[in-house]
């Protein structure tokens, strides 16, 4: 396998997971918010499963979309460690004692994108492109 062909194409594999992790997330979280997909619904305001599953929604969606990927995905890799060191670490040290995995490779994935960004696909690439050559860019320092 040719690997410098398969690096072309990081930007649109990286896209790809991020659409895919967002979507799973936010699924995650209309489950626990609305009570979707055969879960039922967190009362309101109950902490912290409410909380978590707005976090998972809102955060899961901005991601999916590539909107502030970053910042949505450092705040949700903290929710999950949160979640895997609060709830299920008690339950043994290893995930597959304690039922973390989902969390784990949660937190894993978004703080991957928080060093990786969006890749392709993304609304603020899609934005970026948009913006007219002569327009003022923002500094780096503001971003």
């Amino acid at each position: 396998m040719d690997t410098l062909k398969l690096t072309s194409h990081q930007p649109l594999a990286l896209g790809l997971f991020r659409v895919v992790i967002g979507f799973l997330f936010a699924c995650q979280g209309a489950a626990t918010v609305f009570g979707l997909l055969g879960r039922k619904a967190t009362d309101a305001g109950e902490w912290p499963y409410w909380y978590a599953g707005l976090i998972e929604l809102v955060c899961g969606v901005l991601v999916m979309v590539g909107m502030g990927t970053r910042s949505a995905a450092f705040l949700s890799s903290g929710a999950m460690a949160y979640a895997y060191f609060t709830v299920h670490q008690k339950d043994g040290l290893f995930p597959l004692q304690n039922g973390g995995e989902s969390p784990a490779l949660y937190c894993w994935a978004f703080l991957l994108l928080v060093f990786t960004g969006p890749g392709a696909l993304s609304v603020s690439g899609l934005l970026r492109a948009r913006r007219p050559a002569d327009a003022p860019q923002p500094s780096p320092s503001s971003v």
